[in-house]
């Protein structure tokens, strides 16, 4: 029983550490483009340009 004394504040503490880090991501904008960076993977942009001499 004892350890609950220790394990309670431990879990309350990283639930404010989590909430805190997703606030802070919300406040600066990581969730504003979400399918940006699905298209960005599979787009062809990366593909080397076909030679105009032929």
């Amino acid at each position: 029983m004892n350890v609950l004394v220790y394990l309670v504040p431990l879990a309350l503490a990283l639930g404010a550490l989590g909430l805190a880090a997703f606030l802070w991501a919300l406040k600066h904008g990581q969730f504003e483009d979400l399918d940006g960076a699905a298209w960005r993977a599979i787009s062809d942009d990366d593909l080397p340009e076909e030679d105009e001499r032929s």
